[in-house]
């Protein structure tokens, strides 16, 4: 093998070389990614692939509100899963239905049925409902965040469709996650009349992001994509459609709520997002508070029951003869916690802590978007 053949060869190998550390660092990478998109979507699954029960001892009963009265209803939703749905009534001349789209982890509606009530004493029938796995509905798990808006896109049809359900206006109610799903099921029911949305975001994966940035910084950022894509994949258009997509495709009247220290779903996320953009739209109403939080939005500030209930409570822990934070007295502790609770709360006052200044703008909201 002369000169010239052996340089050849020798560049040959090179390439070669240079093509197999290439095509094994574009392996690493690419194992890499999918690494880290399982990753995501496992943590995706752990905080929202989840069931949720109401807790027991903190239940809003029906009882504490004076003439309030409902009627229970199951309807199926997407995949044959049965939702419970419950449609209250005080009093007469309802001249509109409010659906009520509740927040996500503490259960199902009940939470919001000194909402229904109020709603329910002025002049509405009042639908709340149960989303999947979520108190009396069925389901193994919630699945993701965009199920909450294909479980309210079913139940708007399930009143709409209903013959023992008056055929009136709808208007939209939602905290939270369900802030999030009033806002984007208009993308399918731009029928309905006004949405009052509080501590809402616009995009599915903000949930997500919002809430895991406390807990992993800007790494959240690097998952936000992967949570997307997932999502995308298993949810399609209702995963795509955001909640500025919705009012984009509705003519509804919308009343944004949000407070500025809100520290679950962040200011930023929902009414700074949308105010940007429609400050100017007649069709849009924004209440802007400072303090409240995100649980704690449509309470009266100067009610101090919850206040007052958490420090007997905190009193009541110090005469524990156990350690109640060791792993060994944990099934103790929760039957005690509740046997507590259950004996010492004062159902009356922990079910009317509306701030009823403000459900009277809602009020008046709601009237003059009905037609």
């Amino acid at each position: 093998m002369n000169t010239k053949e052996q340089v050849i060869n020798g560049c040959e190998k090179g390439k070669i070389k240079k093509r197999i550390v290439l095509i094994v660092l574009l392996s690493i990478i690419v194992l890499m990614i999918i690494g880290w998109w399982a990753f995501c979507v496992k943590m995706y699954n752990d905080n929202f692939n989840i069931s949720a029960d109401s807790y027991v001892p903190l239940m809003l009963r029906v009882e504490d509100f004076d003439g309030l009265e409902y009627t229970e209803y199951s309807f199926p939703s997407d995949k044959g899963q049965m939702l419970a749905g419950y449609l209250y009534s005080a009093g007469e001349n309802q001249h509109g239905i409010v659906v009520i789209s509740h927040g996500f982890g503490g259960g199902g509606h009940n939470s919001y049925m000194d909402v229904a009530d109020y709603f329910a004493k002025n002049g509405y029938y009042v639908f709340g409902y149960d989303a999947t796995a979520m108190d009396k509905s069925e389901g193994d798990g919630l699945g993701g965040v965009p199920q909450g808006v294909i479980d309210l896109d079913y139940a708007i049809s399930f009143v709409e469709s209903n013959h023992d359900i008056p055929d009136l206006p709808i208007v939209l109610f939602g905290h939270s996650w369900g802030g999030y799903c009033v806002s984007a099921v208009l993308n399918y029911h731009p029928e309905v009349q006004a949405v009052i949305e509080c501590s809402g975001f616009n995009r599915s994966s903000d949930m997500f992001e919002s809430g895991g940035k406390s807990q992993a910084g800007s790494v959240i950022y690097t998952m936000t994509p992967f949570i997307r894509i997932h999502e995308c994949f298993k949810y399609g258009k209702y995963a795509t459609n955001t909640a500025m997509d919705g009012f984009n495709s509705s003519d509804a009247n919308i009343m944004i709520v949000h407070s500025a220290d809100d520290d679950v779903i962040g200011i930023e996320y929902g009414l700074d997002k949308y105010y940007e953009k429609y400050k100017d739209d007649s069709r849009f109403t924004f209440i802007r508070f400072k303090g409240r939080g995100h649980n704690g939005i449509f309470n009266d500030p100067d009610n101090t029951y919850k206040d007052e209930f958490n420090a007997e409570f905190d009193t009541w822990l110090e005469t524990l003869d156990y350690d109640y934070n060791a792993e060994e007295n944990k099934e103790r502790f929760i039957k005690d916690k509740a046997n507590y609770i259950t004996e010492n709360i004062d159902h009356e006052r922990w079910s009317h802590r509306l701030d009823e200044d403000l459900f009277a703008r809602f009020l008046v909201f709601y009237e003059q978007s009905v037609r």
